[in-house]
């Protein structure tokens, strides 16, 4: 089963305000935050990346892995959903805990014949 692009399309509305953005992978979706991959979206279900964000803030969650033979992430429960405030907060809160992705190296130069 895949995400549909409706639950992509409320978890957008819940987030507007912060700077987030969706890519579409194997018929699920990342999630990202600041850049950063803060998530993915999997069976309609948002699975919040591990990282250094106070438990207390995760109480919500359950661990569960977003897809076979991944580690655990914070499965977020369908009614925690609905509660905006507490979602952007979440989000925010775990894009701030993770470093900054490493830039992207430049591709090497080809090498000419001679």
């Amino acid at each position: 089963m895949s995400t549909s692009e409706s639950t992509v399309r409320f978890l957008e509305d819940q987030l507007a305000g912060l700077a987030i953005s969706t890519t579409r992978m194997f018929g699920e979706y990342c999630l990202y935050c600041d850049g950063k991959v803060v998530g993915f979206v999997c069976d309609d279900t948002l699975f919040i990346k591990p990282s250094p964000v106070d438990a207390a803030l995760l109480d919500r969650t359950e661990p569960a892995p977003p897809y076979p033979g991944a580690k655990d992430y914070h499965s977020v429960p369908p009614g925690a959903l609905e509660d905006r405030d507490w979602l952007q907060e979440v989000v925010q809160a775990t894009a701030d805990a993770l470093p900054a992705p490493k830039p992207k190296k430049a591709p090497r130069a080809g090498r000419s014949a001679t």
